[in-house]
């Protein structure tokens, strides 16, 4: 994985794993890797997986069994969504609008470039 220099990297493996159990691959009840594995495979320090797994379960994405590690909970999907809507409404989508003002993009075009993104075929500039 490659990590970049705008969030701490702790931040980037959970969303990293939050992605994989959206995608399936990690479903309700699975084990996540140790924070000593996932230290290995990442090629980071223990402390910052195992930093992402408290993190996990701060969100309530994941909980703990002593001795056996970290799983994914029941509603970790639901949690991941509705966690990410919130960010992208009150992180992403100003930063957006500004810029489109500042553009001159309305709504209207915005919206046929998401109707193109979603039809699978590239928008057309006029």
């Amino acid at each position: 994985m490659r990590f970049n220099n705008d969030r701490p990297i702790f931040l980037q493996i959970a969303d990293w794993l939050e992605d994989e159990i959206l995608a399936g691959r990690f479903g309700p009840g699975d084990r996540l890797p140790s924070a000593r594995d996932l230290a290995v495979s990442m090629e980071v320090n223990p402390n910052t997986t195992s930093r992402t797994l408290q993190l996990m379960a701060e969100r309530k994405v994941a909980g703990m069994e002593r001795g056996s590690g970290y799983f994914v909970l029941p509603e970790a999907g639901r949690m991941i969504v509705q966690a990410r809507r919130e960010r992208l409404m009150s992180e992403t989508l100003p930063g957006l609008f500004r810029t489109m003002q500042m553009l001159g993009i309305s709504a209207e075009e915005l919206l046929e470039y998401y109707q193109d993104f979603l039809e699978g075929r590239p928008h057309e500039s006029q």
